[in-house]
């Protein structure tokens, strides 16, 4: 069976949890606990797309600022 988070014609969400972080997830595999969709069902660049727009300071929310 191949990766289904690298399957190139799959169907994807982007997931975002309590930390705004965000994760690539295929539709086909069970949303974890803790994380929610933020953008989907999708193809895999449209979902990417939405990430790297939304997802611009990849530390966990409430770091400190360096």
């Amino acid at each position: 069976m191949p990766n289904p988070f690298e399957d190139p014609d799959g169907t994807y969400f982007a997931l975002i949890n309590d930390q705004d972080q965000y994760s690539l997830w295929p539709q086909r595999v069970r949303v974890p606990a803790g994380w929610a969709v933020a953008h989907g069902p999708g193809d895999r660049e449209s979902c990417l797309a939405h990430i790297e727009s939304q997802w611009t300071d990849m530390r966990p929310a409430g770091a400190p600022a360096s």
